[in-house]
This record gives structure tokens, C-alpha cells and sequence, in this order.
């Protein structure tokens, strides 16, 4: 027995796609290989951690050798801190022991998984890769295929009826720095935090996505210098007042952006519209960062 978990009870488990209705945890992230990945839970803790022991191996500093761990409990299956050094988190809230439920996020170190427990976990478990092909697992918005097919139509939109079109691109201000002071975990936390900030500024039509990196873009329709600019001072002002916490460490960040604007007067491709946005925000990091370029 150890850290509370029986070792004779635990079996590798083998990540498969599911073909029954029993719950599962779901490789979320980082993308890769192991994108999408299922592992089947059963009666036996599912052991999470850095050991050649464990059920989901992670070969990380930053997690425990054994780390966490799956287990079942009368109510179904609750996720159990095994007193690692980083903790074992829960939706973002750090945990020792608690109830899963369906949909909710497991984070490990840098990983994040999701826990399946319905009725019809195959159908959920598609609906979920579905889900994961438009949208960046780390921040929980839009990623760059979205961007890029739902800039595709606004796009042919506006040229067919010449109406403007506003793109915001922006990136965090010195984010190695970030990641060199606070680590990777860091720098993750950090943009989900930022993440969630812009999300509240954003309305129904438009479009906030995770383009790559620690760059983001924004689709304004009908949207024009303007409107535009506005829209990312006010993001910048959103971020540049916001308190930053990570591990009891409280700092702020900045961003810079640039913005490009289309009235459908010419034919241009979501790549031509995100290259004038680039060049912009390059020039807002020139110019001293944390401001706005059109």
C-alpha cells in the first residue's frame, strides 16, 4: 500500500478509443499524438503519474512519480491527490479528493484530460474529438482552424456585399519571461487566465481564438477602422489592469496588438487579412509594447 493505493490492484491500462459505455479519461492536452487518447476506467485505480507504474505515464518534472489517481467510490468515480508536489487540479480548483462529474477537466502537471462518465460515452467521446478540432484545449476558445474557416466565410461575406471587416492580433508582452520566472505551468495558467478575461469582452458575432503560441486573434464583422481600434484598447486595458496569481505569486502582463481592416473592396484570403494584423502588432512590440497599431 501506497499513498493509499493498493499496487496489486493497479493493471496498465490500455489507451483505446471506446467501443462501450463505460467512462473514460480523454487526452485533451498538449495536441500531438496522444490527442484524443482514451483510458478506460474499471473497478481498479487508474494510477497517474511519472513512475514506469502508472496507468497514464508522464514523463515530467513538474509531476510527482506517483501523482494522482482515478478510483471508484459509491457515486461513480472521484480523482484523488496522491500528496504531490504540484497538486492535482479539478476544473482549475486544486484538490485532495473529490466527485467527478460528467465533462470535468482533470489537470496533471501540464496535461489535462476529461472525465466521461454519461450513459453513451462513445457518442460523448465523438462529440468531444469534434469538439476538440475547433478548440484549443489549454484556453478552452476557438483555435486556429476555427479562426481561420470562420475568417474564410466573413471574408466572402464582406466581399460580397462590402461591408467592413476588423481582425485584432495580439500576443503576450515578453512571455519567455514569464515561462523562464514561473515555468511552463506558468506560462499555461497564464494564458488561460488571459483567456478568460478577453472571453467576457467579446459579443455573439464576433469571434476570440487562440491562433498559436501566445498569440490570439479577434474577428470583428461589420466592424470598421474605428470600432476596430476600439475593441483593442479595450482588450489592452482589460489585461494591462488585471492581476495575474500563480502559486501564491501575484504579477501583470501586457499585450500588444495590431489591427487590420477590409471593406471587401479587393479579394483577400483569411492569411492575407492575419499578415496585415502581424505586421502591425510587430509594430506595436517596436514601438515600445503594450499598445495598439493600425
Amino acid at each position: 500500500m501506497e499513498n493509499g493505493i493498493d499496487t496489486l490492484a493497479v493493471m496498465p491500462a490500455r489507451p483505446v478509443t471506446p467501443a462501450g459505455k463505460g467512462p473514460v479519461l480523454v487526452h485533451l492536452y498538449p495536441p500531438g499524438p496522444g490527442l484524443g487518447v482514451c483510458y478506460p476506467l474499471s473497478q481498479a485505480p487508474l494510477l497517474i503519474g511519472r513512475g514506469d507504474d502508472c496507468d497514464v505515464r508522464i514523463p515530467d518534472s513538474s509531476v510527482s512519480r506517483r501523482h494522482a489517481c482515478i478510483r471508484p467510490d459509491p457515486d461513480g468515480y472521484c480523482a484523488l491527490d496522491l500528496d504531490s508536489t504540484n497538486g492535482t487540479f479539478v476544473n482549475d480548483v486544486a484538490v485532495e479528493k473529490t466527485r467527478l462529474n460528467d465533462g470535468d477537466t482533470l489537470r496533471v502537471g501540464n496535461r489535462i484530460y476529461r472525465f466521461l462518465g454519461g450513459g453513451n460515452v462513445e457518442a460523448e467521446y465523438h462529440e468531444e474529438i469534434y469538439r476538440l478540432i475547433i478548440s484549443d484545449a489549454l484556453t478552452g476558445i476557438p483555435n486556429k482552424r476555427c479562426l481561420l474557416e470562420f475568417l474564410e466565410r466573413e471574408l466572402a461575406r464582406t466581399s460580397r456585399h462590402l461591408r467592413p471587416l476588423g481582425f485584432v492580433m495580439f500576443d503576450l508582452d515578453e512571455f519567455k519571461n514569464i515561462n523562464d520566472k514561473l515555468g511552463h505551468l506558468g506560462g499555461d495558467h497564464t494564458l488561460r487566465e488571459l483567456a478568460g478575461c478577453v472571453r467576457g469582452t467579446i459579443r455573439r458575432d464576433e469571434l476570440f481564438a487562440r491562433y498559436g503560441g501566445e498569440e490570439f486573434g479577434v474577428v470583428l464583422p461589420e466592424t470598421g477602422r474605428e470600432g476596430a481600434v476600439a475593441m483593442a484598447e479595450r482588450i489592452r486595458k482589460v489585461i494591462e489592469s488585471h492581476s495575474f496569481t500563480f502559486e501564491s505569486i501575484t504579477y501583470n502582463v501586457t499585450i500588444s496588438l495590431g489591427v487590420a481592416v477590409t471593406t471587401g473592396d479587393k479579394v483577400m484570403t483569411p492569411y492575407d487579412l492575419i499578415g496585415l494584423a502581424d505586421d502591425k502588432l510587430y509594430q506595436a512590440k517596436r514601438e515600445g509594447r503594450n499598445r495598439v497599431a493600425v
